[in-house]
């Protein structure tokens, strides 16, 4: 993997990591048309820029994502996903990361499930009650969703809205939900790989992760702001026609 690999993949997690279109999934396929082998460190490279979008998150929403209410629900919503991550590590780490395959049938069947969920959803009169109103209930229930996505393709931000909104919880608190949720879930995730890797990379490999780092972290400050304006006048429809048409586009050429 060369620096402008770094750049390009950075600005292609920064862009998808908060839409419910599967970065990690993105990842994968980009990385196969650049001829990039699914090598450890690739693999953990996937893994661990997620680090600059999580800053985005903090950098946006640092007042919220601090109170005390917020972290006591983030820590209910953020428990299945820690234990089924931990469990399932090994597994997902050496099977699933890389393999086109399972990101395919990935992206193709969840944007049916998105187009079937947007078509038969509506959105009760009084649901955007903002995230304080958010129950322990459903932050569980919103992080069981989210441990779905450990299966690259599957997309975090698509099973926590999707899940959020089938509770009753208005679009643009579970999309704000899901951004906040998204930083002790990538934490974890970037950690746990670091510390099982990061014995073997290189000084150079640390300036790759630096340039992912960065780009991921510039290009997730806009993608954000982009989804909150987007899901004011528009459904997650379009989304779901976008992970159908790219899964069998990539078919068709890989």
């Amino acid at each position: 993997m060369t620096l402008i690999h770094a750049l390009i993949l950075g600005v292609i997690e920064g862009f998808t990591e908060f839409l419910p279109v599967s970065s990690t999934g993105h990842l994968i396929l980009v990385g196969h048309l650049l001829g990039l082998s699914q090598t450890d460190f690739q693999k953990s490279f996937d893994i661990i820029i997620q680090l600059g979008a999580i800053a985005a998150v903090v950098a946006l929403y640092a007042q919220t994502l601090f109170s005390v209410n917020t972290i006591k629900k983030l820590a209910v919503a953020f428990a299945p996903t820690g234990v089924i991550g931990f469990a399932f590590y090994k597994i997902v780490k050496t099977l699933l990361l890389g393999n086109e395959s399972v990101v395919l049938w990935s992206l193709f069947l969840g944007g049916i499930a998105l187009i079937l969920f947007e078509l038969v959803y509506k959105e009760p009169a009084d649901a955007d009650g903002g995230i304080d109103n958010i129950s322990y209930r459903q932050s569980f229930v919103i992080g069981l969703c989210q441990s779905i996505a450990i299966v690259p393709g599957v997309s975090r931000s698509a099973a926590t809205i999707m899940g959020g909104l089938a509770l009753g919880i208005g679009r643009k608190t579970v999309i704000e939900f899901s951004f906040l949720l998204a930083v002790p879930t990538m934490l974890a995730a970037t950690g746990f790989d670091l510390v099982k890797n990061a014995n073997t990379f290189s000084a150079d490999e640390f300036g790759i992760l630096a340039i992912g780092f960065f780009m991921s972290f510039l290009v997730a400050i806009t993608s954000m702001k982009f989804l909150l304006g987007f899901i004011k006048q528009h459904n997650f429809i379009p989304f779901g026609v976008y992970r159908v048409v790219a899964a069998i586009a990539f078919w068709l050429v890989m």
